[in-house]
């Protein structure tokens, strides 16, 4: 479900919205510079390699890019894989890469074929958890406060639109504010 809880930046017990609704959820985001939409989805995303994935979506790809400014798009998978014992320390070294609070010197594009995962945009005195679904694309603005959680079970597909060839980059501030926040868990528990 994608779901959008913005909070006070002080004090996460301090609800100011939450909501399910799409037009809610996009107009709210684009009050603050972000932007957010819907693509169709593909009922097996999970499985479609990867070239033919993004051949799928092509169309979409192309026309988000129509400037030319992604010069590298790919896709980013991870899927829980139970028969692997070392599994669960795999998933929770992936999910505290992004965990701390960061930004980027270019903007973070990503579209969610399957699966879900959470941006959490520290904007001034809010923070706005985003969780989003298969279908949703956000872009969070270059130089934009934020962190991302995966979940303790991490499970999506994401298309990454990157401007460098050496995509990822992030500057960490050092401020511990995301472990004030409730996690991805916490906000999907609390439907």
């Amino acid at each position: 479900m994608t779901l959008l809880q913005v909070m006070a930046a002080d004090d996460a017990a301090e609800v100011k919205v939450r909501t399910n609704d799409d037009a809610v959820i996009t107009a709210e985001l684009a009050k603050r510079g972000i932007s957010f939409e819907h693509w169709p989805t593909l009922t097996n995303a999970a499985d479609i390699p990867s070239d033919e994935l993004l051949a799928e979506y092509a169309e979409r790809i192309a026309n988000l890019n129509a400037s030319g400014r992604y010069r590298h798009i790919d896709i980013a998978r991870i899927h829980p894989d139970d028969a692997n014992p070392e599994w669960p320390a795999i998933a929770e070294g992936a999910r505290a890469k992004f965990l701390d609070e960061h930004r980027h010197a270019e903007d973070e594009v990503r579209f969610f074929a399957a699966g879900q995962g959470c941006f959490y945009l520290h904007l001034g005195d809010e923070v706005l958890a985003t969780v989003c679904e298969a279908g949703d694309l956000v872009s969070v603005p270059a130089g934009t406060l934020h962190w991302f959680d995966m979940g303790t079970r991490p499970d999506f597909v994401a298309v990454r639109f990157f401007e460098e060839e050496d995509g990822w980059i992030g500057d960490f501030t050092g401020d511990k504010i995301s472990s004030g926040f409730p996690t991805l868990d916490e906000l999907l528990a609390a439907r």
